[in-house]
């Protein structure tokens, strides 16, 4: 099967709407873990997503502390390479080997860099890595680490952006991967990082609940800057599976249980899920194919990452990648999401005018 396809900003690759996100079959035992996942499980959903179209994963070396890496590599491994997915994969947190169970931090030192992509390289089994990004800012502190005070600055004892963007554009040169990327960087980073190369690639969180970074992927659309965005249903929430009973049995060891979409705000995202349920029936579809169709359809999005653990899980949202949601339906959700106050953000591109 394939699923219609559109160029990711000026990279030469062209991807399907919809992206394997590989972060859960990275397995337990880590702090930002999703829960247990069986290898043989997560091998069969990657290939299997491949024979429903989709044409790239977006993994990162911290989840599963490699392993997801590792699983990634094993599952292309097998399959002949005209058929291959892109493989993306991300650099920037760095683990504790002897503390899994502590925050990763955020480094982005050359040589730490240089460490990462080869530790990459080596866990997928590739030669080149089609896109490597950077996870968060430099910090020199913890994940957690939440001390930045004005936009744009480096805090104490990180690594500038110029610095680890000019690394970043070295590996390109030399011909370890053949596309860099930002993830998590706001527009004044943004800003810095592409007057000294350009950025092919944004990935910044964005959902009917998350549309805080509506402004990065405007600057994106202005740049010719392709954008892939993660947690379009927002981690499960817009999929009309969860419920206060679902987010309780929630594995002990996954992070989603404390997290404030899934307490404090729990009830108008579930409401906000519940509103999609007209636009599937409308298509025939799924409410998580909704939501992820939804941030496909937002001016300067290219594509969305999707995670799935099982291949059932594949099947509730890859009719995205060939779901064209109408204006009417975008209204829908527009007035749905001003009722139920569910997350933050505009509701409409800008310029599009105020739901009716």
């Amino acid at each position: 099967m394939s699923l219609p396809t559109r160029q990711l900003g000026g990279t030469g690759m062209a991807v399907s709407g919809v992206g394997l996100g590989a972060w859960a079959i990275g397995g337990g035992g880590w702090r930002y873990s999703w829960g247990a996942q069986d290898d043989a499980e997560s091998v069969a959903t990657i290939r299997y997503a491949v024979e429903q179209g989709v044409n790239w994963i977006d993994t990162a070396a911290v989840y599963g502390l490699g392993h997801s890496e590792e699983v990634i590599g094993r599952a292309v491994a097998g399959m002949p390479e005209s058929e291959r997915p892109l493989v993306f994969t991300k650099c920037g947190l760095v683990w504790d080997e002897d503390d899994p169970s502590a925050a990763p931090y955020r480094v982005m030192r050359p040589e730490s860099v240089r460490r990462e992509v080869e530790g990459s390289l080596r866990r997928l089994g590739v030669e080149r890595i089609d896109l490597f990004q950077v996870h968060w800012p430099d910090t020199g502190a913890s994940l957690e680490y939440d001390g930045v005070d004005e936009p744009g600055e480096s805090p104490p004892q990180a690594t500038p952006i110029e610095e680890y963007w000019q690394v970043m554009d070295d590996l390109r040169t030399e011909g370890k991967v053949r596309a860099i990327g930002l993830s998590n960087h706001g527009v004044p980073l943004l800003e810095r990082a592409e007057a000294l190369a350009h950025v092919e690639v944004l990935q910044p969180p964005f959902s009917a609940i998350n549309r805080s970074n509506a402004a990065e992927v405007a600057w994106a659309d202005e740049h010719g800057t392709g954008v892939i965005v993660y947690s379009p249903m927002q981690s499960g929430l817009l999929t009309g599976a969860f419920s206060r009973e679902r987010v309780a049995s929630l594995a002990a060891d996954d992070w989603r249980r404390g997290h404030v979409d899934f307490t404090d705000n729990l009830e108008r995202n579930l409401d906000l899920a519940e509103a999609l349920a007209p636009v599937a029936e409308r298509h025939g579809t799924t409410r998580a194919a909704v939501a992820v169709a939804w941030a496909v359809a937002w001016p300067g999005v290219t594509g969305a990452i999707v995670g799935a653990r099982s291949p059932r899980q594949v099947d509730d949202w890859v009719a995205a990648g060939r779901l064209e949601l109408t204006a009417e339906d975008l209204a829908h959700i527009a007035e749905a999401t001003v009722r139920t106050g569910a997350g933050e953000g505009p509701v409409v591109p800008a310029g599009a005018g105020a739901p009716a």
